[in-house]
């Protein structure tokens, strides 16, 4: 008996062309499986998240703080010098910089060395100001000490210290002696009516900051002689007792400091300046003459004891018209304080300075011979 063929669409022969048939339960199964799924992913976000957004927040933050340290928010503040010592490490300078506000951070500086690469260090000193950026900064070290200093050594005259500071960088052309010249600055104790400064710059050195100007360097410098002068005792009253003013007191120190070489010898001649004078006697110190002709030390010969010149104390009686040099604070102690005595001559007898005194003439040239056969002079 034949089979009569299944049904279109019948159980018993599959239709290629319909939906497969799934069940409850494996619909139910499929769903949880991708929810399972979503909630791994979504945990994996979670847990991603709770990682790499504190590292982002930090960084931020390290961003922010780096931005913060190398660009100085605000106007720079005061003035600090830093001095950079022969061998010393960046990193010493940099701790330096930080301590002194230069900087707010020596750690943030030494990374963008890492950028940058480290500021070249030349021994010397440096101005920055406090609150600067790290590219101020090291553009200044970059740029080697930018202070410089000036000595004013007793001995010296004004025109020698105006060749030392026009010897400074931004300075020159005379323009110190000019300075010194035009009466914008004066001493306490520098005459009624006179702008002359020789003799009345304070001894030492000086630092000079950049764009420094001439007239704030010579204050400075007079400034420190009328504390220096008043510390050895110099004042209107013990130039009195002297029978001098302070101005003469400080020429006859002038020539102390000339005449007297070292500081055993300086209260002597001091004395013999004073006896001179009390005795109407010319001075007749060779130094005065050397300052005529802008020397400083050597022989006097007989032509030059001949010379037209107020600065000629073997022509002219009295004191100099000016000081004829800066003199050493011993020197001007000397001068207020001199000892007791009736020397009127001198003569160095001795290799290493030491002067003899004498109170007449044929002691001295007794000195002179002693001096002689010592081989000095």
């Amino acid at each position: 008996m034949s089979e009569l063929p299944p049904e279109p669409g019948s159980a018993s022969e599959p239709n290629p062309g319909a939906e497969p048939v799934v069940g409850v339960g494996e619909r139910t199964a499929a769903g949880e499986a991708v929810s399972r799924n979503s909630r791994r992913r979504a945990r994996r976000r979670r847990r991603v998240a709770l990682v790499v957004g504190p590292l982002v927040v930090v960084l931020l933050a390290v961003v922010l703080w780096y931005e913060l340290e190398s660009h100085a928010l605000g106007s720079a503040g005061p003035s600090e010098i830093i001095t950079v010592h022969d061998g010393e490490s960046v990193g010493a300078v940099v701790a330096a910089l930080a301590a002194h506000h230069v900087i707010g951070s020596s750690l943030a500086f030494r990374i963008s060395d890492l950028v940058h690469g480290s500021p070249t260090l030349v021994p010397g000193e440096y101005q920055l100001h406090q609150n600067e950026t790290f590219a101020q900064v090291r553009a200044i070290l970059n740029g080697g000490p930018n202070i410089a200093a000036v000595t004013v050594d007793p001995g010296l005259t004004l025109s020698e210290v105006a060749q030392r500071v026009d010897g400074l960088l931004g300075h020159g052309g005379a323009s110190f002696a000019r300075t010194a010249a035009s009466g914008v600055v004066h001493s306490t104790f520098s005459p009624p009516g006179s702008n002359n400064l020789e003799g009345m710059l304070g001894t030492g050195t000086y630092t000079v900051l950049p764009g420094e100007s001439d007239t704030a360097i010579l204050t400075a410098m007079v400034r420190r002689f009328d504390t220096q002068a008043t510390a050895a005792g110099l004042s209107t009253s013990s130039a009195a007792a002297l029978g001098l003013t302070p101005y003469q007191v400080i020429v006859a120190a002038s020539i102390v400091e000339k005449e007297g070489y070292i500081l055993k010898n300086m209260p002597d001649v001091a004395r013999v300046i004073y006896n001179r004078l009390a005795a109407g006697t010319p001075l007749q110190m060779n130094a005065t003459v050397l300052y005529s002709l802008g020397q400083d030390g050597g022989a006097v010969t007989a032509k030059d004891l001949k010379l037209q010149t107020p600065y000629n104390t073997y022509l002219n009686g009295g004191l100099t018209p000016t000081p004829i040099c800066n003199p050493s604070m011993n020197a001007v102690s000397a001068a207020v304080h001199p000892p007791v005595g009736g020397w009127l001559f001198f003569v160095v007898v001795k290799k290493d300075g030491t002067e003899a005194f004498s109170n007449t003439f044929a002691e001295h040239l007794a000195n002179e011979k002693l001096a002689q056969q010592r081989g000095v002079g």
